[in-house]
This record gives C-alpha cells, sequence and structure tokens, in this order.
C-alpha cells in the first residue's frame, strides 16, 4: 500500500505543473453541453484582435513559443533556433536557405491558410500559426495532419510524412503526422478554429482538396467523422502541458481571447462525446469534472460510465474520500466540502476501468 501511495503522490508531481490564469468570470456564459456549449464559446473567443503577421507573430513568438533554454519552441524539429533576425545573429526566416533543417524557423498555419482562403483574422490567429522549422513547414505544405503508415520522410522530432492509415480513413492521401508530444496541442488547436470560427468554417470545406477530406460543411460538428476520432484520440493520448498554458496566457495577452480547450479540455468531449464513433469513444476516460479549479468546495463529476468507486487522493498520497458504489444524478456525481489543494481523482467504473484526473480547490 506504501508503494502504492509512493507512486500516487509522485504522479500528483508529475501533473499539477500549472493551472491557466483563466481571468475572473471569463467563462461565465459557458454552461450547456453539445454544440450550445461550442456557440456560448464562440461567443466568447471570436473577433480576436490578432497581432500581424510581420512583425506581430515573430515579437510574440519570444514569449508564446519559447523554450526554457531560451530557443525557440519548435515543433517539427529538434532545432536549437535562435530568436531574431539573421543580421542579428538569429535564424528567423530571411527568404533564403530552408534547404535542410535546423537552418530557419518560420510561420506555420498548423490549420492550412489555403484551407480558409488566406482569409483574416484566421491567416495571423496565434493559437494555430506556430514557429517551425522551415524546411519541414515546406515539406508538409496545405497536407492534413494524419496517421501515417510507411513514411516518406522523417523529421528530426519524429515528424513525419506518408500514406494515411487512421482508421476508417476512406481516401488514398498523403498526411502529416506530428510527434506524439505534439498531437494534443495541434488537436486543440483544430477544436479552437472550430469553434472560433464557427460562423465561417461551414464554408471552408471546398477551398482545398485536402480540406474537403477533413472538413464535413457544417458548423457545429464541422469535421468528417474519421478525423474527429483522430483529433479526439490525440486530445486524449497527449495531455494539456505547462507548454500550452504558458502559450494560452501569453496568445490571450496579445489578442484577447483564449483556447477554451486548453483552459477545459472536458470541454472536448462534453461537445463532441456524443458524435464519436463507438471504438473511439471510452465512456470512462471522457468523464468530465467541473468547475476545475472549484471555488466553491465542491466538484461535478460527469460520466456516461456506471463509476463503481470514487477516490480523492491528496498531496500527500492520502486517500481523504472514498465512495464505494456512488449516487447519481443524470450521470453525474458530486463531491462536497473539500478542503483547499490540490488532489487527485481517481474513478473505477463497473468493468474494471480506472482513470485518474487532477483538480485543484480554491
Amino acid at each position: 500500500m506504501k508503494k502504492n501511495y509512493t507512486l500516487t503522490l509522485l504522479l500528483l508531481l508529475s501533473v499539477t505543473i500549472g493551472f491557466a490564469q483563466i481571468p475572473a468570470g471569463y467563462y461565465n456564459s459557458a454552461i450547456g453541453t453539445g454544440y450550445t456549449l461550442k456557440t456560448q464559446l464562440y461567443n466568447i473567443i471570436k473577433n480576436p484582435s490578432v497581432v500581424s503577421y510581420s512583425p506581430g507573430l515573430w515579437n510574440l513568438y519570444y514569449t508564446s513559443d519559447v523554450r526554457p533554454d531560451g530557443k525557440v519552441w519548435d515543433i517539427y524539429s529538434n532545432c536549437n533556433f535562435i530568436f531574431g533576425s539573421v543580421a542579428s545573429g538569429g535564424n528567423q526566416d530571411d527568404g533564403n536557405l530552408g534547404t535542410s533543417e535546423c537552418q530557419r524557423y518560420n510561420r506555420e498555419h498548423t490549420f492550412p491558410k489555403s484551407w480558409f482562403a488566406n482569409a483574416t483574422p484566421m491567416y495571423s490567429d496565434a493559437f494555430h500559426v506556430m514557429p517551425t522549422d522551415k524546411k519541414v513547414n515546406g515539406l508538409r505544405g496545405n497536407l492534413a495532419y494524419g496517421k501515417v503508415g510507411t513514411a516518406t520522410y522523417t523529421a528530426s522530432n519524429g515528424s513525419k510524412i506518408g500514406n494515411c492509415v487512421a482508421p476508417n480513413y476512406p481516401y488514398s492521401l498523403q498526411v502529416f503526422e506530428p510527434a506524439d508530444q505534439y498531437k494534443g496541442d495541434i488537436a486543440r488547436n483544430y477544436f479552437y478554429m472550430a469553434t472560433c470560427y464557427q460562423n465561417l468554417i461551414g464554408g471552408w470545406e471546398t477551398n482545398d482538396a485536402d480540406a474537403n477530406t477533413v472538413l464535413d460543411g457544417t458548423s457545429d460538428k464541422v469535421f468528417e467523422q474519421w478525423y474527429l476520432d483522430l483529433l479526439y484520440s490525440w486530445h486524449i493520448a497527449d495531455p494539456v502541458s505547462q507548454k500550452e498554458i504558458d502559450r494560452n496566457n501569453a496568445v490571450y495577452g496579445a489578442q484577447g481571447n483564449r483556447n477554451p480547450y486548453i483552459d477545459h479540455p472536458e470541454w472536448v468531449s462534453v461537445i463532441w462525446g456524443s458524435t464519436l464513433a463507438t471504438e473511439s469513444f471510452d465512456a470512462l476516460a471522457n468523464a468530465t469534472i467541473f468547475p476545475n479549479p472549484t471555488n466553491d468546495s465542491r466538484i461535478n463529476i460527469v460520466s456516461e460510465a456506471e463509476l463503481n468507486e470514487i477516490q480523492l487522493i491528496n498531496s500527500n498520497g492520502q486517500i481523504i474520500q472514498y465512495i464505494k458504489k456512488p449516487a447519481s444524478i443524470q450521470n453525474t456525481y458530486r463531491l462536497d466540502n473539500l478542503p483547499k489543494g490540490f488532489y487527485l481523482v481517481k474513478l473505477s467504473s463497473e468493468n474494471n476501468k480506472t482513470i485518474t484526473k487532477k483538480i485543484v480547490v480554491n
């Protein structure tokens, strides 16, 4: 038992690396479920005051995409890019080189610009325009992200290009697969685009052949089924990191809106969960906890899977609440009178599956 407590404590320390600085009241109107919640979030984050493509994005990257060692945080390579112009000793793209990795970094529309016909404000929306290695960016072009089978090119950090082998993929297409540590970042970029531009995105399907394989021509579901399932699997496998939290705060400071799926990753399943294909929808994995952080000493746990046990574990590895066969109302379980602090909530379902989520009580 002592070993289990120690393991739990280590897990707690590894996941409680930080929480987004969400402005008070920012999401007060986000109270619905399904596409109603998506529309509520759209009304909160729409019309961002984006910075200029140049020099605005270049300058923003100094704070939004800086590694702990001060170098550029590039999601396509393992290069050690230096911020700034070539004249000042940096590696910012100047129109030259980029014929191999680690020569220049530039700006990547993770949601390709051809998909929205180069329109604004999407063109310089920093949430999806990120610094990347120029060589790898050029090879990716406007390819859809996907799961690669046989790679024709592999970048230094494991990103690769090749034929798509995503489950239920109905076409023959070359795709770009990002490195595992950035797949969740990419997925949450796409859920952001589907929400921030839901008034426009329904008309983008036919702008580009690759977009046509990804987008379904609607403003609610937005994505084809195979792609929604893929994005969701990436979102679950690569949870929100401190990098994303810091970037969310930096971009918010520059353009005045936030990515709600970084602040509240559970909202992805609240909005799209009912539309996910059976093989990708794990009812327990989609359990959500809100509010989180909580300011009133209670949380609600929503789970389509019937819960057999709920354990609340503190930072010392102690189980401070243990509920066997908890009662629910419309798939919602409630914990009250929670002391302030960081906790793990361990949920167990009737089929012996478990999942652990972090919460903070202010």
